[in-house]
């Protein structure tokens, strides 16, 4: 099973970052945190790379179900999605909780697991519909 799935834009970088903002929060999605790691690994290490994001995504009411069913699922959140720039435009990589949640074996995860990957789906939809 795969971990990720992906599209690739051919949009400016930062108004990709912007628009999977905008799309995350369409569908009930807020950004926790965000990781620039091009900066970081610039900073830490002097080493230059192409623009690359994280973006820790959280669905409030879906992980409280997930982590009132289970408390240490929480080593799996937040959802992460990841906007990086490549030769031919910028790739958003989603992160499939539904593989994520398959770790823990409970039936209201995998529920969860689910429903989460459906939405991410529709964000990814929804930027390629741009």
């Amino acid at each position: 099973m795969s971990y990720s799935f992906s599209i690739t834009l051919d949009h400016p970088y930062d108004e990709v970052v912007d628009a999977t903002v905008d799309a995350l929060a369409s569908e009930g999605f807020g950004v926790l945190t965000e990781i620039d790691v091009a900066a970081t690994l610039k900073t830490k290490l002097d080493v230059d790379m192409a623009p690359y994001r994280i973006l820790g995504a959280c669905n409030p009411p879906l992980a409280h179900k997930a982590v009132s069913a289970e408390p240490e699922i929480g080593t799996l959140l937040p959802c992460n999605v990841v906007v990086r720039k490549v030769d031919d435009g910028v790739v958003v990589d989603f992160m499939d909780p539904a593989a994520a949640m398959s770790l823990a074996d409970s039936p209201t995860i995998t529920e969860v697991g689910s429903e989460v990957r459906t939405r991410l789906e529709r964000v990814a939809a929804a930027l390629s519909s741009r």
